[in-house]
């Protein structure tokens, strides 16, 4: 989707030359500027008839009104007019606007005053409400919404979130594109092949490990989770070096499995189609970097994504299996189906040699966060105070909610075995917060914090598919970071990996 910024007076705004309007009316006016002009005269008129009520995303739709250069005219009311009521209020409008005939579109704040915060959110609720996937779906249509004029009374005042809505729409279709792509058409080695393009991006460089390199650096862990597959395990890793040359990257570990049968603990039949959504953490990576790739920010990042299948071959690893990981901690699997933690363990390991200040793994790695927040807010676990309260601030500014959760040393109990330095799963209670304890014992000697994006990643149902979060947060915290001074790693010196 191409956007365009323009500074557009509301006489002007009824000249623009696209198919279609949608003016944003904040609620706290009937109309006010100039009402003998076309568009400010159209809501007075509505207004006074109740044709537009007030309330968040309530609309009117108009064909042909007179004085008008678009054939289609959708007002829709902005409520408070905060980035969230104008998200509500886009979507509204998109819906009503979604016609064959629609390829261009002038998103409309004349009648408001336009921050960098509700442009971006604007920007995001259109992309997302014109997406369509066609990868694998030849008879789809294509999006039929290809331009989109975005007008404000004075476009230099919110050129920053004009860029930066460009780019989380890059980063969130990115996401998506990968996510949802059935298995066979997004393998490791297809995952591997997205990121050395994103690569070639000049301050870019993406290295793709195989198994014997995986084997090589003692990835036990990893390695286990990957011997039931055909497919070849990938180790991806990324650099965007926007900093300065020896400045501590954000470090960002994405769980790569692109297929999760639960391996000999194997998943029940219904919706198991939906276990190709489990990159969902590394798909927002991939995400994250094509968005870094247009805004170029000055700041260095690193991606991880251990990627792999999960299938129950003869070679499959057991419950009861004991395997060592890149630390040298030893795991009793009890669960197959606990495969997550078991390659982000080791990605963990790999981390702490970049000397980052601060590290954040993203996974669709329990059920337990979906039943504990829904759909609605990201599980956000971290022993830093300062770093979970960044990745939440920075959650709250691009609409993409997460939610801090506790880390308890008690909840680590049942992570004892008589035979491992740990088990990997601790039963079901509070299994969101068990499933981090496990990951805790990978990052002691670093500034860690883990996102649970089971119930976030993708939605089910009649509206199934990827939504590419949680991109946003991850742009959002990483910008922040420009702004402030280096995390200091916690504890000891990072060990040697």
């Amino acid at each position: 989707m191409d956007f365009e910024l323009k500074s557009l007076s509301a006489a002007q705004a009824a000249q623009l030359p696209v198919d279609a309007l949608l003016v944003l009316v904040p609620d706290t006016t009937a109309t006010t500027r100039s009402a003998d002009q076309t568009l400010t005269r159209l809501v007075a008129q509505a207004v006074a008839h109740q044709d537009l009520d007030s309330g968040v995303a309530k609309l009117l739709s108009c064909y042909r009104p007179e004085g008008f250069k678009a054939s289609r005219v959708t007002l829709v009311r902005l409520g408070d007019g905060s980035p969230a009521s104008v998200r509500k209020a886009v979507t509204a409008g998109m819906g009503a606007l979604k016609q064959p005939g629609v390829q261009t579109l002038g998103l409309v704040f004349s009648l408001t005053d336009a921050g960098d915060d509700t442009v971006r959110a604007a920007m995001q609720a259109c992309a997302d409400a014109s997406y369509c996937y066609t990868t694998t779906k030849p008879s789809a249509k294509a999006r039929s919404v290809k331009r989109v004029v975005i007008g404000v009374t004075r476009a230099a005042d919110v050129e920053r979130g004009f860029a930066v809505g460009k780019a989380q729409v890059v980063g969130v279709e990115f996401a998506k594109e990968w996510a949802n792509r059935p298995a066979n058409h997004a393998t490791p080695t297809l995952l591997g092949e997205a990121a050395r393009k994103l690569g070639r991006h000049s301050g870019f460089k993406t290295d793709v490990l195989g198994p014997k390199q995986v084997e090589a650096l003692g990835m036990g862990s990893f390695l286990s989770v990957a011997r039931g597959s055909v497919e070849p395990l990938r180790f991806i890793v990324m650099h965007y070096n926007g900093g300065a040359k020896g400045s501590a990257p954000v470090v960002l570990v994405g769980k790569g499995i692109t297929f999760d049968t639960g391996g000999i603990s194997i998943k029940p039949a219904a919706e198991m189609d939906e276990m190709k959504f489990d990159m969902g953490g590394a798909a927002s990576v991939l995400g994250t970097f094509a968005a870094l790739a247009e805004l170029r920010p000055a700041i260095n990042v690193v991606g991880l994504i251990p990627s792999c299948e999960n299938m129950p071959d003869g070679q499959a690893v057991k419950p009861g299996d004991v395997v060592t990981s890149m630390s040298g901690q030893t795991i009793e699997i009890l669960n197959t189906d606990a495969e997550g933690r078991l390659i982000l363990c080791d990605a963990l390991t790999y981390a702490a040699r970049f000397k980052p200040r601060s590290v954040v793994d993203i996974a669709t790695l329990t059920g337990a966060c979906v039943i504990a927040l829904g759909g609605v807010r990201s599980g956000l676990f971290s022993p830093r105070d300062d770093l979970a309260q960044a990745l939440a601030s920075a959650g709250e500014k691009s609409l993409d909610l997460c939610w801090r959760m506790p880390l308890d040393d008690e909840y680590a109990e049942g992570l004892k075995s008589n035979f491992a330095d740990m088990g990997n799963v601790a039963g079901r209670a509070g299994g969101a917060i068990t499933a981090a304890k496990f990951l805790q014992k990978f990052a002691t000697e670093l500034p860690w914090a883990h996102l649970d994006i089971a119930g976030t990643a993708w939605k089910g149902g009649a509206a199934k598919g990827s939504t590419g979060r949680p991109v946003p947060l991850l742009l959002q915290y990483l910008l922040d970071q420009v702004e402030v001074a280096p995390v200091k790693p916690a504890g000891r010196k990072p060990a040697k990996a």
